[in-house]
């Protein structure tokens, strides 16, 4: 192991006999981490909105590793009652040793989920609050389990606006997304001192990839024009699931935040990563735990101790 170093690929230990999730598995960073998990000898359910998405990357990961045990879980994030339909549906599996809460979006105009909240709060952290709130269970049938929950260095400047959660009287797409992100370091802080205090098996993490070349466009802003020279500075995929690789797999600290260590957490091996005070501001992580659970109607079941 290379612990010392950083995490990389090849630090991922065998993972045979155990069971992962892994939302937006079909493309990118997700994708990258359900191949490598899936060459391990881990089960990999590839949470994903379309089947024809997730059979293709499943068939590709398949060339690669042709015993690899996956399949589809119909999932989508902006839809609470499908989010129900999810862990419903997962709740068959004889363990989950990790859910790796990945999938997301970033910067789209204006839109609503199904419940009709603001899509980019509403997908990145209350369709995250509630998978994770309702496979907790299932998560602690497994000791050692672990949930790890993806934000961004988009989080390090963001603030949420608590009197417009759901964006009904203003809209920036770039505040809501960090907005979003900072909602997500929150929620894992939260959540890994609930954990601790109620004394679960289920240890929780938080991850950021950098800033991967897939996402090259939404990220950058003009400097998308120069193309292949910003490419270098940037994480490929497989380079930016090494975080979430780490988070489920390797040496961690309950609670730890781990990313790329390079370049200004952009890329590089995985290791500890920076967070804003305010991601560690136990009165916002209370009052976002609060609302997220009246907005969804789904409760953790963790009491504060």
């Amino acid at each position: 192991m290379s612990y010392h170093k950083g995490f990389i690929e090849t630090d991922v230990p065998e993972q045979s006999g155990k069971c992962f999730i892994v939302t937006g598995a079909n493309a990118g960073i997700g994708f990258e981490t359900a191949r490598v998990l899936a060459a391990r000898g881990a089960r990999v359910l590839l949470g994903c909105r379309a089947k024809e998405r997730a059979e293709e990357a499943i068939t590709r990961i398949k060339r690669l590793t042709p015993n690899a045990n996956l399949a589809w879980l119909p999932l989508d994030l902006g839809d609470i009652e499908a989010v129900r339909a999810a862990a419903g549906t997962v709740s068959d599996e004889p363990r989950i040793d990790a859910l790796i809460n990945n999938a997301g979006i970033m910067n789209p105009p204006l839109m609503r989920t199904k419940q009709g909240f603001e899509s980019q709060f509403g997908i990145n952290h209350l369709g995250v609050f509630a998978l994770t709130s309702l496979l907790l269970p299932k998560l602690a049938e497994t000791r050692g389990s672990r949930v790890v929950v993806t934000s961004s260095i988009a989080h390090l400047k963001a603030k949420i606006d608590w009197d417009d959660l759901n964006a009904e009287r203003s809209y920036s797409k770039g505040e809501r997304y960090g907005a979003s992100k900072l909602a997500n370091a929150l929620f894992f802080f939260e959540l890994d001192r609930r954990l601790r205090a109620n004394h679960s098996p289920v240890t929780a993490i938080g991850v950021h990839p950098g800033v991967a070349s897939t996402s090259l466009g939404r990220h950058m802003g003009p400097l998308q024009l120069a193309g292949p020279i910003v490419g270098l500075l940037l994480n490929s995929a497989d380079k930016g699931a090494w975080p979430a690789l780490l988070a489920a797999t390797g040496n961690v600290k309950p609670g730890g935040y781990y990313g790329p260590t390079g370049f200004g957490g952009i890329r590089g091996v995985a290791g500890e990563a920076k967070r804003a005070p305010q991601a560690e501001d136990a009165v916002l992580a209370k009052r976002l735990w609060d609302a997220s659970i009246a907005m969804t109607g789904v409760d953790p079941g963790l009491p504060e101790i």
